[in-house]
């Protein structure tokens, strides 16, 4: 399990345009890696637009939004086109970020038990390592409080 104050597990994943992003490319920059269950499903379009609606905060703060799910990279790339998503969507089908970073839990739904994605963000400072770990995020008011430990950093 991945801990704040550890360097960040290096990957490469492919976005939703088919381009290879690694993580290593971004030292320097404060990255903002959310994962999320599925594409174009309620909660996790509200958590999308409200990054979305925050870019230019983010930007200001000198932070990279990537966002992960087990969704292709075709699925990815329609999400984003259709609620005009500025970032960048990795693909993990195989789930080798997911379970890396440790957000592929048991799921209980209605008494149902899955496997699938905890919502969850890290934050990455420049240098590669985690500084702030939000698990099982609530959508409403999130982005905030990323921001606000963006100005801490």
């Amino acid at each position: 399990m991945i801990e704040a104050g550890q360097p960040a597990p290096d990957f490469t994943l492919t976005d939703q345009h088919g381009k290879k992003v690694s993580l290593k490319k971004l030292k320097g920059k404060v990255v903002v890696l959310y994962f999320y269950p599925k594409d174009d499903t309620p909660g996790c379009t509200k958590e999308a637009c409200a990054f979305r609606d925050a870019r230019a905060d983010y930007e200001a703060a000198g932070a990279v939004v990537l966002g992960v799910s087990p969704d292709s990279a075709e699925s990815h790339l329609k999400f984003a086109e259709k609620y005009e998503l500025p970032f960048t969507l990795l693909a993990d089908p195989e789930k080798e970020v997911i379970q890396a970073y440790g957000v592929w839990k048991e799921k209980n739904m209605y008494g149902k038990k899955s496997m699938g994605v905890e919502r969850t963000t890290v934050v990455i400072d420049g240098k590669g390592i985690i500084r702030k770990i939000f698990p099982k995020v609530r959508v409403d008011g999130h982005s905030e409080k990323v921001l606000e430990l963006l100005q801490t950093l």
